[in-house]
């Protein structure tokens, strides 16, 4: 059973930093493309990076240039770095593998002044 748990958020003022982690269990974790999600109230779940078994990585256009998402197969653990962070990127986050799993409990982040 694949157990997804998701930590990191918090709140932060605009243009600040976090760091979200995400670690893997029940899976072989090296195998998988991963990816993080967030969803908003209202709105539906979006894809916000993903990161290939390789290490190839591939960004939402609303995040490039702020967010850099990276992996640890020796921790089981993806990695979210969130910089320059705007109120718009208030959500919770979430990650999982590819294809997709259930979901974890997420992490919120929230952009406030």
């Amino acid at each position: 059973q694949v157990r997804l748990v998701e930590s990191g958020g918090g709140l932060v003022q605009p243009g600040g930093s976090l760091r979200l982690s995400c670690v893997v269990s029940g899976i072989i974790f090296s195998y998988y493309d991963m990816g993080w999600y967030r969803q908003a109230p209202g709105k539906q779940r979006e894809l916000v990076a993903n990161i290939g078994r390789s290490g190839n990585t591939d960004y939402a256009e609303f995040v490039k240039g702020r967010f850099t998402i990276s992996r640890d197969n020796a921790k089981n653990t993806v990695y979210l770095q969130m910089s320059s962070l705007k109120p718009e990127d208030t959500a919770a986050y979430y990650c999982n593998k590819f294809p997709n799993t259930g979901w974890g409990q997420g992490t919120q982040v929230t952009v406030s002044s």
